[in-house]
């Protein structure tokens, strides 16, 4: 896409007015930028144009009548950024990209100038200057940001960010309420911003997976806001001009969606953990034939679940509900069994709901771990208890509309794509984690996983792609690869090396996989060992943790393959990591860090800014959940 827009920004030498020696120079500017990069410079371009009291550029050409461009230009630059609403997006899984890209939509629609540009993308040297900034984004794991906004976080709370009494703004957080820091960065940019002396405009937005109860009205409000500012700012009407959005905007929708899945005939469900082992792992084999879907490796399947029918009775019984009575909620209408099964969440917890029990269970240990002095209780009720074990533990009265409004809503699971189409053909695969424990005297199980590992062999499971372009092979492939994937973080280099394999990839491929017993718990081991014979994979490193007194762990391969790896990382590869968030993602990135700064020279800073870099050139690519 970057490669395609680079050319067509190439000047037409017929129809340019322009003189030999200054096509060069803009041949010279446009070389190597972005999409977003092009797109701003036309909106820039536009509003010089726009601004200008000058004779049009073309006809003074013609006549060879003399313009003064740089007064021009910073008049004209003054007036594009008092005039203009610039939108920040940080995602990590396309979510905050969306609602982003919808608000620019609307604005745009709206005749403004807006600008839309991803945090690692924005120069933040234009910060100062900024005059109306909205910021999307997401909040991952326990209170981290995305990647693609890691440097743009760090600057704001860094000495570097400047003052901004002129700027007025807005965001809007997304997140997950089942995570003790919902929302923790968009608070911190709020908090930030405001504390460099920038105008709130209206109280932020925390979406949680039912993203458009919040985002639905924040939006509106932000455009309404948006239309006051620019016409009461603008000197003339027509200075508002429109910066063009990027091609990804108004990209074509796909026919099916998680509105709308595909149902996905199920062709094998096989476990590959030793049935004596610890961990239940599945390969689930699905036909797409005859959908039309397509994906790349590193792309996410989405699964429309059912929750375990054992649960919904469980929940039924315990408030002593009858699951026939029909129930109203947000203009729908189903039985509450209907409700439990298929439409709202009741496996994982989250706050907003706990915080409505409270004021029925009226119970002083749940009050407490709801203060700020509880938060390593409320993280251990969200980290430990299912909605039936807080049922059990905390009696309360609740009617079933109430319960249900309570509720959140089921949303899809997403799963790391593990195949490469050009391999599999009409199929998808994935590799499933069983969720399937005792706790508090009960069995418990994960809503996604039970209902992929207990398919009948004729099933039909409703899917769709999600598309995650932060996490694709390297355009060039003969760049080196490295893949940081224990447990089924793995799933996605399985597709990795399959494309590599399939295109005739020139560059190598090095793998680094942990889970805690060779025995046990080696994932797709006769295929990494036939990759290693053949060529496709050219190195692997394993951790198994509990095979020896010590535990040992990815990051621990990493430190000690040091030197080689930042050979690598020196010479051009792509990073990427795929796993748990919450403590193997921290491990994996300090260990980077630590390699950088012993084998690279550099200070802690340098090394955290390098990572960054890598990161914003998409050669270090996370996909941690």
């Amino acid at each position: 896409m970057e490669a395609s827009a680079a050319v067509s920004a190439q000047p037409n030498r017929i129809l340019s007015p322009f003189s030999e020696d200054k096509l060069a120079l803009l041949a010279r500017l446009t070389e190597g930028l972005d999409t977003d990069s092009l797109y701003w410079l036309s909106g820039y371009v536009a509003g010089v144009a726009a601004s200008s009291r000058h004779v049009p550029l073309s006809a003074a050409v013609a006549a060879n009548v003399a313009v003064p461009l740089p007064a021009t230009v910073a008049a004209a630059a003054e007036t594009q950024v008092s005039t203009r609403l610039t939108i920040v997006y940080g995602s990590q899984t396309g979510n905050a990209k969306r609602q982003a890209e919808a608000i620019a939509r609307d604005a745009e629609g709206a005749g403004l100038n807006v600008r839309l540009v991803r945090a690692d993308a924005y120069n933040t040297k234009e910060l100062a200057n900024e005059r109306l900034l909205y910021v999307v984004i997401s909040t991952q794991g326990d209170g981290d940001p995305p990647d693609d906004a890691r440097g743009f976080v760090e600057f704001l709370a860094g000495k570097r960010a400047p003052k901004l009494p002129q700027l007025k703004f807005a965001v809007l957080g997304l997140g997950d309420s089942s995570y003790p820091q919902f929302c923790a960065i968009g608070t911190k940019i709020d908090a930030r911003l405001a504390e460099l002396g920038a105008t709130r405009l209206f109280a932020r937005g925390e979406a949680d997976l039912d993203i458009a109860s919040v985002a639905a009205p924040w939006s509106k409000q932000a455009l309404e806001q948006a239309r006051e500012l620019l016409k009461a700012e603008s000197p003339t009407p027509r200075a508002a001009t429109v910066t063009p959005l990027r091609s990804g905007v108004h990209a074509h929708v796909p026919a099916w969606t998680r509105e709308k899945p595909f149902a996905a005939p199920l062709l094998a469900n096989q476990r590959i953990s030793a049935r004596n082992g610890t961990k239940d792992i599945r390969h689930v084999e699905l036909s797409l034939e005859g959908s039309g879907l397509a994906y790349h490796p590193g792309d996410a399947l989405g699964v429309v679940v059912t929750n375990p029918p054992a649960l919904v009775d469980a929940v039924l019984a315990q408030l002593k509900f009858d699951g026939e009575r029909a129930v109203t909620a947000q203009g729908e209408a189903h039985s509450l069994r209907e409700w439990l099964l298929r439409k709202r969440e009741i496996t994982a917890l989250s706050k907003p709901f706990l915080v409505e029990h409270a004021k029925r269970a009226k119970n002083a240990t749940l009050d407490r771990a709801l203060t700020p002095e509880g938060k390593d209780a409320l993280r251990e009720l969200l980290g430990d208890y299912q909605l039936i074990d807080v049922l059990r533990t905390f009696a309360a009265d609740w009617s079933a509309e109430e319960f249900v409004a309570a509720l959140r809503p089921l949303a899809p699971r997403m799963y790391s794509i593990a195949s490469s189409q050009k391999a599999v053909g009409d199929e998808v695969h994935l590799t499933v984690a069983v969720l399937d424990y005792e706790k508090f005297g009960t069995r418990h199980v994960g809503a996604a996983s039970q209902f992929l590992a207990t398919l009948p062999e004729d099933a039909d499971v409703p899917v769709f792609i999600e598309e995650n372009e932060r996490f694709r092979l390297p355009a060039d492939a003969s760049r080196d690869v490295i893949m940081i994937g224990p447990g089924t973080g793995v799933a996605p280099f399985r597709g990795f090396i399959q494309e590599r394999a399939e295109t005739g990839a020139k560059g190598r491929n090095w793998l680094f996989f942990g889970n805690p017993h060779f025995r046990t718990d080696f994932l797709y081991q006769v295929e990494w060992q036939k990759a290693l014979k053949d060529g496709s994979l050219h190195k692997l490193d394993l951790a198994f943790s509990r095979d020896q007194s010590e535990k040992v762990y990815v990051q621990h391969s990493l430190r000690r393959r040091g030197k080689e790896l930042y050979d690598w990382i020196a010479n051009g590869a792509h990073v990427y990591v795929c796993g748990d968030a919450t403590r193997m993602a921290h491990d994996v990135d300090a260990a980077l860090r630590d390699i950088v700064i012993e084998h690279g020279g550099k200070s802690d800073e340098d090394a955290r800014d390098f990572l960054n870099q890598l990161a914003s050139e998409r050669r270090y690519a996370r996909d941690v959940y």
